[in-house]
């Protein structure tokens, strides 16, 4: 059934120019600029650096700062990303922090998703913002907070000027001082953004249709390290939508996250602080959850030999068992850590008993996974 939002809308001129013309204009003047005069390597490696502080400034910046308060930064921190995540041209903090919250609370949603997947793969890679539709109205209710930060606004209300002088002005004046003004301008101002646009893309699009859901079924997201390689850690987006709030998307210490590692590297030199970290106990349930639903899709599936089902079934229930009873101690603790809490508001919560006792149930939960991993391998 077609609905007002999802009915198209009229043409947003703006977005549609700048989304059509930049990859047009690099596929003919790049080629042409090779073959006349070559590229030198200074202008390559002033490409490298000004993608990588565009992403960064996006996924670490508008992505984990300001969209999710998944950390704090300095003064500082916030004014590089502000200036470089401008230059992406993917507008302003405000505007793309209000629809990511958006997409985060009605997630596939066909109406409220700004760019829901449900919608088609060209839709949520970019259509959405070729049109004004229903669906892409502005409602900033839900950015309170970034608008009482100075920063935010700042840009917001100057985007125009930033955009067109981080994009322009930049490249230009670093390919003066290089040496090379065409080629620093053609790679780190022209390139750098057609494609920094489309990886972010890719999270939105490819990141809602391939991949792994190791933490919930419960929405489209994936996890998918492949993405991970050219989304500076986006690419777990399985676990970043049910654990939003997290600073880190790449969870694991072998996943390949390096908007985590930069802002833990910040921490220790004090430029930023209150990292927000979801709990392994947490993490573990949500992982054991879909790991029981699974092994209950299994047992659907070989319905024909009774003999094997029967003997899975017992062996998954008794697992369940074990599961609850983990949940029910971890209720149970968290209650015993509340009480002592309210008697000593000085104690900290990772007083040592506490601590010891969480890290125990997350051992034990470690532990079911790869119990449950064999009994349905």
């Amino acid at each position: 059934m077609t609905t007002t939002a999802v009915a198209k809308g009229p043409i947003n001129w703006p977005a549609s120019i700048v989304l059509t013309l930049t990859p047009l204009a690099a596929l003919i003047a790049l080629p042409l600029y090779a073959w006349f005069a070559d590229f030198s390597t200074a202008a390559w490696i002033s490409f490298a650096v000004i993608f990588a502080c565009n992403g960064l400034s996006i996924t670490g910046g508008y992505h984990r700062l300001w969209s999710h308060r998944a950390y704090e930064a300095h003064w500082s921190v916030r004014l590089f990303f502000m200036l470089f995540g401008a230059m992406a041209i993917q507008n302003s903090i405000l505007v793309w922090g209000s629809k990511h919250r958006t997409h985060h609370r009605h997630v596939d949603h066909v109406d409220n998703d700004p760019y829901s997947i449900n919608r088609g793969f060209f839709f949520a890679h970019m259509g959405w913002m070729l049109r004004d539709s229903q669906t892409c109205k502005l409602d900033l209710s839900n950015a309170k907070d970034l608008q009482e930060d100075p920063i935010v606004m700042f840009q917001h209300n100057h985007y125009v000027p930033i955009v067109l002088a981080m994009n322009i002005g930049l490249p230009l004046a670093l390919g003066w001082v290089l040496g090379d003004v065409w080629g620093v301008f053609l790679l780190a101002g022209l390139l750098r953004l057609v494609v920094s646009h489309h990886v972010t893309f890719f999270i939105n699009s490819l990141c809602h249709m391939w991949g792994s859901r190791p933490y919930t079924d419960e929405n489209t997201a994936r996890d998918n390290p492949v993405l991970a390689l050219v989304t500076w850690g986006e690419g777990y987006h399985n676990y970043h939508h049910i654990f939003q709030y997290d600073y880190r998307n790449g969870v694991k210490w072998w996943q390949l996250d390096p908007t985590k590692w930069l802002i833990l590297a910040l921490s220790w030199v004090g430029l930023t602080k209150n990292l927000k970290r979801s709990s392994g106990f947490a993490i573990q349930k949500a992982q054991l959850t879909m790991q029981f639903k699974r092994a209950e899709e299994q047992i659907a599936r070989r319905q024909a030999r009774q003999a094997d089902v029967a003997a899975l079934k017992a062996k998954v229930a008794h697992e369940y068992e074990i599961f609850t009873a983990a949940l029910q101690e971890w209720a149970k603790v968290k209650e015993e850590e509340f009480a002592q809490k309210k008697a000593q508001l000085q104690q900290q919560w990772e007083d040592a008993p506490f601590r010891a006792r969480f890290r125990e149930l997350e051992r034990r939960l470690r532990q079911q996974r790869r119990r449950l991993r064999a009994l349905t391998a």
